[in-house]
């Protein structure tokens, strides 16, 4: 074998490693990414469903003539500013997440205080529709429950892929920056409870 072809053989093998490295890199990147913007997707879903859910409560209490109309408003209004917060996963912020909890955070407030006052509605708890939705709102919740943790779990080894050396020397050139876990909001240890005992009197 010629001299000058094991210089070039080393060279060849070292592009090479090099481009299976950086291509392995970047593939399994897009896909982690990929399956973040997918639970991403399917927490979106979820707190969508509570709002419809929220509407459509709504509507049942508006039957109530006498109903305070306060209550209803801060519970649109909540509702309102809850589903105008919009994230795109493949840029997600700590900033962006904590301004999405806290008008979520705001919208269980304001729909626990509507929970609480209709109370002192009798005909209100009995009405079967406002029965069913307050049913489906507590199975919402433990839906918005598990598609955030499922976030955080492909949250989890994106960043473990794009933050390891020697991988966090490419994740800058791709623009592969670590993501933000979904924290929950302060106080929600004390989440509202929308299951409540009718048979209960104030």
């Amino acid at each position: 074998m010629k001299k000058w072809l094991i210089p070039v053989i080393i060279i060849a093998l070292l592009a090479f490693g090099g481009y299976t490295w950086v291509k392995g890199f970047y593939n399994t990147g897009i896909q982690l990414n990929e399956n973040v913007a997918e639970s991403w997707g399917n927490v979106e879903t979820a707190y969508q469903r509570r709002g419809d859910l929220i509407g459509n409560l709504v509507k049942t209490v508006q039957g109530a003539a006498d109903f305070e109309k306060e209550t209803l408003t801060s519970v649109i209004e909540a509702r309102a500013k809850a589903t105008s917060v919009n994230i795109d996963p493949s840029n997600i912020t700590p900033e962006q997440l904590s301004q999405f909890n806290q008008v979520q955070g705001g919208l269980s407030g304001a729909l626990k205080s509507l929970l609480v006052t209709v109370e002192r509605y009798p005909d209100l708890k009995a009405n079967q529709n406002f029965l069913k939705l307050q049913d489906e709102l507590a199975s919402t919740e433990n839906q918005i429950l598990t598609a955030r943790t499922r976030f955080n779990e492909a949250i989890k080894p994106f960043n473990n892929h794009v933050k390891t050396f020697p991988n966090n020397i490419l994740a800058g050139f791709f623009d592969f920056d670590g993501k933000p876990y979904f924290e929950a909001e302060a106080g929600t240890e004390n989440a509202p409870d929308v299951e409540f005992d009718f048979g209960k009197k104030e």
